[in-house]
């Protein structure tokens, strides 16, 4: 049976706005972002699934007290005999992609309140709901599983890197102090040409670096580059990259690269590559700790929205430069977490397609 949404649930919009948020509210304060935001007072108390109403686009699930931006939809089911919450929501997290293509606007797409009263949805008995979100839920509380898995062994990867560095600028090992020009050997930007459908080279971007210091490389564009640039923009397995632009929550993203293939770096992102006295993945991982974060934000503190930190600043930044032996002995370790990892992601990439596998069953 295909039903009508609207005929099956109420749907409303938050009443605030966006900086209607308290840092240390105790209710969650859902806007249009992926991740909540918290706030003092609640507006609802309800069980819902949330359709962020501009942007990206996503969708949510809450059961309890929350209050809600203005551009954010609010989904409740007005006869749970008839629709299961949790069904909707996994309806709707795979209906998001039509919604993506629905929606209209300028430089931030929205969607109307007719996008979802309007949309025609699989609707089986309540039991079979029940069981289609049940199967869901298991496989999606194993992917959750599995991410949290891959964030612990990175905090496990940044807590060998205090045991055995310290923090700084504490430095209370003592460590030589210099600046990372002095363990670098050379320090370029990538190109600024745009990049082109059917480029010749592969192009990678600020937003390919992950937050935890790794490559993501699932969605690349190209370019086309003349060969005399060729050199002076490309990458190398152990360069390290620095993202020197962008929103303030996002400079100093650090990667080492760590392929064998050919790729063009984009002008936003700057190559470095260490001399004698310092290992890739130390620098690598001392940009990405959070005391160097704090560190690069308090550069950017005169940029009002946007941040950026040029190479000359880079290179100026302090670092302690503690014995080659140390840093291989933590190298080391890095990879051997690194390789379990690796197997954890391959059974994450099989819990998302068979996720996918079965969404597609379930809502076509």
């Amino acid at each position: 049976m295909m039903a009508r949404l609207g005929d099956y649930a109420n749907i409303k919009t938050g009443k605030l706005d966006a900086n209607a948020s308290s840092n240390n509210g105790i209710y969650p304060f859902f806007t249009c972002s992926k991740e909540p935001l918290t706030i003092d007072t609640y507006s609802y108390d309800c069980e819902c699934v949330l359709v962020a109403g501009n942007g990206d686009l996503n969708v949510k699930y809450y059961f309890g007290k929350f209050d809600a931006y203005q551009r954010t939809y609010i989904i409740e089911s007005n006869n749970k005999e008839m629709l299961f919450v949790r069904y909707l929501y996994y309806f709707l997290d795979k209906y998001v992609e039509t919604l993506r293509r629905q929606s209209i606007g300028g430089v931030i797409k929205y969607i109307k309140l007719g996008n979802l009263t309007e949309v025609r949805m699989p609707l089986p008995s309540l039991d079979e709901q029940r069981k289609v979100a049940d199967i869901l839920d298991r496989i999606s509380g194993l992917i959750a599983k599995r991410r949290q898995q891959l964030d612990k062994l990175d905090e496990m990867i940044k807590a060998r890197f205090v045991e055995l560095f310290g923090t700084f600028p504490e430095n209370e090992k003592g460590w030589p102090v210099g600046k990372i020009r002095d363990i670098v050997q050379e320090v370029r930007y990538g190109s600024s040409r745009p990049a082109v459908d059917g480029g010749q080279y592969l192009y990678l971007r600020m937003n390919n670096i992950t937050y935890n210091g790794e490559l993501d490389l699932t969605d690349m564009k190209r370019i086309d580059v003349p060969e005399s640039e060729l050199p002076k923009c490309t990458v190398r397995r152990g360069d390290v990259l620095f993202n020197r632009t962008n929103s303030k929550e996002l400079v100093g993203k650090t990667c080492v690269y760590d392929r064998d293939e050919k790729m063009v770096l984009a002008g936003f992102v700057i190559r470095v590559r260490v001399n004698e006295h310092a290992l890739p993945e130390f620098l690598s991982v001392f940009l990405n700790m959070d005391f160097s974060k704090q560190m690069l934000l308090g550069m950017c503190k005169t940029a009002i929205g946007q941040a950026n930190i040029n190479a000359q600043e880079m290179q100026n930044i302090e670092i302690y430069i503690p014995p080659m032996g140390l840093q291989k002995e933590f190298v080391a370790f890095k990879r051997h977490v690194n390789n379990t990892k690796t197997t954890i992601r391959r059974s994450l990439e099989k819990l998302e397609t068979l996720k996918n596998a079965r969404m597609q069953e379930y809502f076509g």
